[in-house]
């Protein structure tokens, strides 16, 4: 890779490259989804070919973690075949200083729930830009709802407060679809001064099936950063 590449991508890539590391031989591993956790599948594929990792596989969470498995060469298993996830790696769109998280900008947040939830160790992985004092800041909160429920969820939402948008497809007309066949309505609160109990209070709601607040899961939080022009990983 040349020198001039670009630090944020280097960063990217050093932080998808740490979480990486702390997978052992004989794991299960989530797959999740993103930019920097594409870095994350990459380099376990390039420790399966070294022999240095040896007899792991991947669930993943996404239709985008399943195609970048299969390129890179790390076996896949589903949900049905296992009884148990031993470290998940992904990506978050806020992280709050309890490591609670907003994750959904890609709409995959309830395929990342299921099995982030799962893991015995939850490693997420992200650049400094992502660190927010308090959940909500920066990011609306992405909402899965199923299509007949859309305008009653809509409704609901905003007595809870909050200001709901369907989010629209980018080259493609009409709303974003999950892959799970489903729309995403992305609110956006004040504040949210108690992520634990909106995460359920928005899942409560008839017709929703996931919503993209991550509470009391995560072990490790790996921050990539550039200084001085060169990339750095740290852990919170």
């Amino acid at each position: 890779m040349s020198v001039s590449a670009d630090p944020v991508k280097l960063m990217k890539q050093e932080v998808g490259k740490a979480a990486a590391n702390l997978v052992k031989s004989g794991s299960i591993v989530g797959l999740g989804t993103g930019s920097t956790t594409a870095y994350t599948i990459q380099f376990l594929g390039d420790r399966l070919k070294s022999g240095e990792l040896k007899d792991i596989v991947g669930v993943p969470t996404s239709f985008q973690s399943e195609v970048l498995a299969k390129q890179y060469g790390v076996p896949l298993t589903t949900l049905d075949a296992i009884d148990h996830i031993d470290i998940a790696i992904d990506g978050a769109d806020e992280v709050d200083p309890h490591k609670n998280l907003i994750k959904g900008g890609g709409a995959a947040h309830t395929r990342e729930k299921v099995v982030d939830y799962l893991a015995k160790e939850f490693i997420v992985v992200v650049d400094s830009g992502k660190l927010v004092d308090r959940l909500g800041s920066s990011f609306a909160v992405p909402v899965e709802v199923i299509p007949m429920a859309i305008t009653p969820v809509i409704n609901a939402i905003k007595k809870l407060g909050g200001q709901p948008e369907l989010r629209m497809g980018v080259k493609k007309a009409g709303p974003v679809i999950t892959d799970q066949g489903n729309m995403v309505v992305d609110v956006t609160f004040e504040n949210i001064d108690d992520p634990v109990t909106l995460e359920k209070t928005l899942n409560n709601i008839p017709g929703v099936l996931e919503n993209g607040i991550f509470v009391n899961c995560v072990s490790q939080v790996l921050i990539g950063e550039v200084i001085d022009g060169k990339p750095s990983v740290r852990q919170m």
